[in-house]
């Protein structure tokens, strides 16, 4: 336990020095790389409390982010630019759409479920897709970033620190979580349902309750997010984004703390990479998305660690 968070402290430091350090090189992409790796490193992590830990595939958690990315883009249009007004709306209607997707999906399970989540989301998709007065199929750029008051999201540092912050508080939420009676529940119910049900609780209301909270979270991504790229359009819900991040997840090691941000990280910096040498660079990628599941069954969490759970 002490050499994990040890771990955790050392990355933090190291994450924390990359801003003066990228500046002083002269090389401001890099910044804007990282935090955009640590705003999607969020959204794995909430993702990783269903799936690492509830067993539960949903192939439509990108939703969340485009609910949070448009609930700043659409108060933004009607002249409400604080920052504090943004999340609070951002996490509470991505809460009350997980509510509403979990209400239904959760009764079934295994390729029902996947398949439930994915129509949710598509039909989020066509939403997007058909409101003109927000863009439609184009997108709407935002008016102004939002307005938190003791952070300048304009200034490329300042949201940098923000992310970082954000991430670890919520790689320490979900530990906290996991590791409560409520986390212990959960994981009951993904290892063995009808035992959970025979020792005399129903795991709906767990699942349920967890997939209300991974919804929230991804929607405060989803606030960032949009944010970061300063431009909302309806591909924030596609179903290749919710395969990016569950790959995120499967990659860095489902059911660990660590997992979904070594995920996030390996997937974007790679991704990157291949970019980089060619501009077919998916023909790379997915051999070796293959090869990491074949050759990392715990992910990369699983070379340093056990999985949580």
């Amino acid at each position: 336990m002490k050499a994990r968070l040890i771990s955790w402290i050392v990355a933090a430091v190291l994450l924390a020095a990359l801003p003066p350090l990228l500046l002083a090189l002269g090389q401001p992409f890099y910044l804007d790389l990282v935090r955009r790796i640590m705003i999607l490193a969020i959204a794995a992590i909430s993702l990783n409390l269903i799936l690492g830990y509830g067993g539960m595939v949903s192939f439509g958690h990108a939703a969340y982010i485009g609910v949070g990315a448009y609930a700043v883009g659409i108060l933004g249009f009607y002249g409400f630019f604080n920052g504090w007004l943004h999340i609070l709306v951002a996490m509470a209607a991505s809460a009350l759409v997980a509510l509403a997707i979990g209400a239904v999906s959760i009764r079934t399970s295994g390729i029902y479920f996947i398949m439930i989540t994915l129509a949710f989301t598509q039909m989020l998709y066509y939403l997007g897709i058909s409101v003109a007065e927000f863009g439609g199929d184009d997108g709407m750029r935002l008016k102004q970033r939002s307005q938190l008051g003791i952070v300048d999201l304009n200034d490329p540092v300042q949201f940098y620190y923000l992310a970082l912050v954000l991430m670890l508080l919520s790689v320490f939420l979900i530990h906290k979580l996991i590791n409560s009676r409520f986390g212990m529940a959960l994981r009951a119910c993904r290892s063995n349902e009808a035992r959970s049900r025979a020792i005399g609780f129903s795991p709906y209301p767990y699942r349920l309750a967890a997939f209300v909270i991974a919804g929230a979270l991804c929607g405060l991504a989803g606030a960032l997010y949009g944010n970061h790229i300063n431009y909302i359009t309806p591909s924030l819900m596609t179903w290749e984004q919710s395969g990016d991040l569950m790959f995120m997840v499967i990659l860095g090691g489902m059911a660990t703390t660590a997992g979904p941000v070594l995920g996030a990280f390996a997937l974007l910096i790679v991704e990157e990479v291949l970019k980089g040498w060619t501009e077919h660079w998916q023909v790379l990628m997915g051999p070796l998305l293959i090869l990491s599941v074949l050759f990392f069954r715990r992910g990369l969490a699983g070379i340093f660690y056990k999985p949580d759970a």
